[in-house]
């Protein structure tokens, strides 16, 4: 009788607990101080140009269960082009993630930051991958332009999804790769196109032929939790970059996390191969946000725009050999050197699209970057600007701050929420 009687203790405590998380789950999040800038702290100063430790908001991803939590992820760090690759201006910058909240009253507030790891539990860096691991190509260079090493595990990290686990999916830019992090950030599986020597699971091989920094832009997971969605940036040189003709193709790449088997969609952009298909957030298992931008400030005629799109009546575009250096063809060619008029006559659909939220037309959005979406629901959209640590390119490979037009302020990184249609 005294074990039925703690028992029945024991599970009313726990009925009790489970109805407080739901009241805290299910509670309205104060939004109405937003736009708000992130904190941050000033991380190296060079040439006398300070470097934030900012970057957060090259991807961004809600808590799966913990409503007003998010989660956004920089990139490789603060970098400037020189030569034929990028001078690190911060070499051993580890790509983090920052875990904040909304709070009760309205503000950000940062819960921890979770730097990633290799699988020995050692902070990675930003560095590029050598050959053979995921290599662009690009030379690494410190601030005096001396030559920097390469890095087996570098990430160019530029999206995250928090999985129900608690562990994190993370996309690249080198690779491409799809990296599994545990809830610490040590890496757990490196899913890549065939031919890198990370794991027995592959992305089909095509996508190793994205360019430099222009690789898998955004990520997100179905709600039926079963399948990773992934953008890549902008169109594929596919066979050869003199070949590749066709200047708004880019794709999306589906990954059945159970199986591992792949799926290629087409997506036309608006803008051409210098513009950008950004970071994707899931309204269903087959509907989705997307962001498309170019480079240009919002107040200087900057195109930031987010579409709906809809993957049930695309064709799927992975052919029957992921291994296939160039894919699927059509007439002898790969997709990147057909035009649309023949891609639609060998009976391949794109996916679907339509304006969901013009940023510049609804907020007058001042950045030129637009990297992080998260959709909340009831029409709503957190968006979010990747700042590049505060600094950009002088022209010269040095950097300077990166200044934004409209308010004559450093860009920082900064999360809205807007209306969609």
């Amino acid at each position: 009788m005294k074990k039925l009687l703690l028992s029945a203790l024991a599970m009313t405590a726990l009925l009790s607990c489970n109805k407080d998380d739901d009241n805290v789950n299910n509670q309205d999040v104060n939004y109405s101080k937003l736009p708000q800038e992130f904190p941050f702290s000033k991380m190296a100063t060079i040439n006398g140009v300070d470097v934030i430790n900012g970057g957060f908001g090259s991807g961004a991803a809600a808590h799966p269960s913990r409503k007003g939590e998010f989660y956004v992820i920089t990139d490789r760090g603060p970098n400037t082009d020189y030569l034929n690759g990028k001078k690190f201006l911060t070499p051993n910058f580890t790509p983090t993630i920052m875990h904040f909240k909304i709070n009760a009253e309205g503000n950000v507030e940062v819960i921890k930051y979770i730097k990633l790891k290799n699988p020995s539990g050692q902070p990675i860096t930003g560095l590029p991958n050598p050959v053979g691991m995921g290599s662009t190509g690009e030379v690494a260079y410190d601030a005096t332009g001396t030559v920097l090493g390469t890095d087996n595990y570098g990430l160019d990290s530029e999206s995250i999804v928090a999985a129900p686990d608690g562990t994190f999916w993370v996309s690249d830019e080198y690779g491409p790769h799809i990296v599994h992090y545990s809830a610490e950030g040590v890496e757990m599986e490196r899913i890549s196109p065939i031919g890198v020597n990370t794991g027995t699971r592959k992305l089909p091989a095509v996508l190793a032929k994205r360019r430099a920094n222009r690789g898998m832009e955004g990520l997100c997971m179905t709600p039926d939790g079963r399948t990773l969605v992934g953008t890549i940036q902008s169109m594929m040189l596919v066979p050869t970059k003199a070949l590749a003709t066709n200047t708004t193709l880019t794709r999306i790449v589906t990954f059945d996390i159970a199986t591992g088997q792949t799926k290629q969609y087409l997506y036309k952009q608006d803008g051409g191969a210098s513009d950008s298909v950004c970071d994707i957030t899931a309204l269903g298992n087959n509907e989705f946000l997307v962001i498309e931008r170019d480079g240009n400030f919002g107040t200087q005629g900057g195109v930031k725009k987010v579409y709906r799109i809809n993957l049930s009546n695309a064709s799927d575009v992975n052919g029957n050999d992921i291994a296939a250096v160039d894919g699927m063809k059509v007439n002898g060619k790969a997709l990147e050197q057909c035009s649309w008029d023949e891609l639609t006559n060998a009976g391949i659909k794109p996916v679907t699209k339509k304006l969901a939220v013009d940023l510049v037309a609804k907020l007058g959005y001042e950045h030129d970057k637009f990297e992080g979406i998260v959709y909340l629901g009831n029409n709503k959209l957190a968006v979010f600007n990747d700042d590049d640590f505060g600094v950009v390119d002088d022209g010269s490979g040095n950097p300077k701050a990166k200044i934004l037009p409209k308010t004559g302020k450093v860009d920082k990184g900064t999360m809205y929420v807007v209306d969609i249609q």
